[in-house]
């Protein structure tokens, strides 16, 4: 941890759909996601054909706080840190996320610019969905496309969801 950051514990930043640590001894597998658990094994070839492979080296941004947001990121291998900085110049970090986690997936909805930054830990590998790419997409096969915007609607309305019953507790306490 660097000298000025400060460690931010919440719900929204949790992977609260992880796959299995058996499935994750394989290389990743998009049904684990919850975007991609309802289609079928012609719909995933089709969805693989959009995925793309990067590698990061320690310390690298995947992408920076302001940044378009563009795109969602599987992690295939290795570590990377989500860090927000304020206008302060004081850096929070939200979350660490390992093989099997995911990150970003808000950018598939709104393509708004990120909130925060992501850093490669650890030598990383990663899957990547870009937006213009699942665009598109939605637009060859509608069908597929809303069960592709269902499982992201699962992902957001969880990680409130936690992030209500974490403030009503902080509440009662």
């Amino acid at each position: 941890m660097e000298e000025n950051e400060q460690v931010i514990h919440s719900s929204f930043w949790a992977n609260l759909f992880k796959p299995s640590a058996k499935k994750m001894q394989s290389d990743y597998v998009l049904t684990d996601y919850p975007p991609f658990v309802e289609l079928g094994k012609k719909d995933l070839q089709l969805i693989s054909n959009i995925v793309h492979h990067r590698q990061y080296i320690p310390g690298e941004h995947i992408f920076a706080q302001g940044d378009p947001g563009i795109g969602l990121y599987i992690i295939i291998e290795g570590e990377v840190e989500i860090k927000y900085a304020d206008k302060n110049g004081r850096i929070s970090r939200f979350a660490s996320f390992g093989k099997g986690d995911f990150f970003g997936e808000l950018a598939l909805v709104d393509g708004e610019k990120r909130t925060a930054s992501a850093f490669a830990k650890t030598d990383v590998k990663i899957a990547v969905i870009f937006k213009p790419d699942l665009d598109n997409f939605i637009e060859r096969y509608p069908k597929k496309g809303i069960k592709i915007l269902q499982g992201m609607a699962l992902i957001i309305t969880t990680r409130l969801r936690k992030l209500d019953e974490e403030f009503l507790n902080l509440g009662s306490k």
